[in-house]
């Protein structure tokens, strides 16, 4: 359920959340090692060849680092919105993640190449969505001969369609490089208004849909449910 700051792993794709950093797009796929390989790398005590016991102090503090995992100090974070996009489309997803975050202040956002590596990609998805207040349909030529993005916006508009506060959160958007066309778009967002980058009122449109109080009420939502979660979870 939430988006967690971590370390940065050897898969490529893999970012730390709320951070700008450049995707190696050299692999045409997402998989990659998982956001819980990271761990404490500790030398073990009784090393070969040692003939004499630890101080009980040292023991014991090492003990404690042991029981104590990295993942329960990192910060969960609620991004403002994640970009669907076809793989072939990574560089200009980063694109235009970089201009709603640098030119119109909309952060933190994520692409979906940046998700944590090594798990299956319907949780990387659901995560996505629900960690997030919008997802974007990043909708170009690509889209269409991308089974899984087709899969990705039915999924998208089912989960704003079941979850209230989720009403609204899709935003399909065509690109300034290689849109989509309106006549060749699936029936299901023909019906949403979607953003045009070429459009003189984009700038308008943008300001008109991300907006802080919307923002702030998924993310109250999220916080709720994220804790309800963890209690049952330690119960």
């Amino acid at each position: 359920m939430g988006i967690r700051k971590s370390k940065i792993d050897s898969c490529p794709l893999s970012l730390s959340w709320g951070k700008s950093h450049s995707v190696d797009t050299s692999q045409g796929h997402y998989e990659s090692a998982s956001k819980n390989s990271e761990g404490f790398s500790l030398c073990d005590v009784s090393e070969h060849g040692k003939t004499t016991e630890e101080p009980p102090g040292r023991r014991e503090g090492a003990e404690r680092v042991a029981e104590t995992p990295e993942e329960d100090t990192e910060e969960e974070v609620f991004l403002k919105f994640v970009i669907l996009h076809a793989e072939d489309d990574t560089e200009e997803a980063l694109r235009v993640q970089n201009l709603l975050q640098n030119d119109f202040g909309i952060k933190p956002g994520i692409i979906f190449a940046e998700m944590p590596c090594g798990r299956q990609h319907l949780q990387n998805l659901d995560d996505a969505v629900n960690g997030s207040a919008w997802a974007i349909l990043l909708l170009t030529e690509n889209f269409l001969r991308d089974t899984w993005c087709n899969f990705q916006f039915y999924t998208s508009l089912m989960n704003s369609v079941n979850r209230q506060h989720k009403y609204n959160s899709v935003i399909p958007m065509r690109p300034l490089n290689n849109p989509l066309p309106r006549e060749r778009t699936p029936f299901a967002l023909q019906t949403i208004n979607a953003l045009e980058e070429e459009s003189r009122g984009f700038p308008t449109q943008v300001e008109r849909i991300f907006q802080e109080s919307v923002y702030k009420t998924q993310q109250t939502v999220w916080k709720e449910t994220r804790n309800v979660v963890q209690r049952q979870f330690s119960a």
